[in-house]
Parts: C-alpha cells; sequence; structure tokens
C-alpha cells in the first residue's frame, strides 16, 4: 500500500487504517527502543593520568598540578588523590572557545542599541 489515497473507497478503508494502524504502533516501538537505549559514553571519573591522556594539549602532570593550585580547572579531592569529572573538564575545555567576528559584532550591536535607546 504504496499510496493510500489514491483509489481510496469506503471499502478499502479498514485495510488503509490498518495499515495506517501498524505504522504507527511500528514508529512508538521504535522510538520507545530508541529511548531505552543508553548513551554511548555516560559521565566519568578520571585520575591524573586519565585527565593528561585526555586533555587535548596533553599537559604534564606538574602543569595540571598547577591549574589545581590556581584554582582554574575543575577538580575533586578524596584525601590525597585528585579527581576530574568528565563532563567538568568538557565545559572547562569549551570555555576556551574564542567568540567569532559575528558574535562580537553582533553583541556590539546590542550593546549600541541598548546603549543608545537610555539616551532618547
Amino acid at each position: 500500500m504504496e499510496n493510500l489515497t489514491e483509489g481510496l473507497t469506503l471499502e478499502t478503508l479498514p485495510k488503509a487504517f490498518t495499515h495506517l494502524t501498524n505504522e504507527v504502533s511500528e514508529i512508538k516501538r521504535l522510538l520507545l527502543e530508541k529511548s531505552n537505549e543508553q548513551p554511548n559514553e555516560t559521565d566519568r571519573w578520571f585520575d591524573l593520568n586519565e585527565l593528561c591522556n585526555y586533555h587535548p594539549d596533553k599537559p604534564s602532570k606538574p602543569t595540571v598540578y598547577g591549574w589545581v593550585n590556581a584554582g582554574t580547572i575543575p577538580v575533586h579531592k578524596g584525601g590525597k588523590k585528585l579527581r576530574f569529572l568528565k563532563s567538568e573538564i568538557d565545559n572547562f575545555l569549551k570555555q576556551g572557545r574564542k567568540k567569532t567576528l559575528a558574535e562580537t559584532a553582533s553583541e556590539a550591536d546590542t550593546y549600541l542599541k541598548k546603549k543608545g535607546g537610555n539616551n532618547g
């Protein structure tokens, strides 16, 4: 039943309705199956070595200790051990993103419009 609307009559309506009901049930099943799948990688903990290997710049341990002491990298301490949460490290890495010229120009326009609106 490729084209259900072509030649649809009262006699073929029950068959078309059954076909559509089956299609909707299959779509619902696929959506439920997809929603129950676990993400490929859940949030996880890194130790110092794992962090050094995960970080794109492959920093040395002393460099990471410097970041920890300066408070620039998110860290959790358990006794003497440092632990890093992957999601927090990902957010930390994203903070270094530079704005595009278009983003900077848009922010400047918005700022100027606000400033101009206060004067008038």
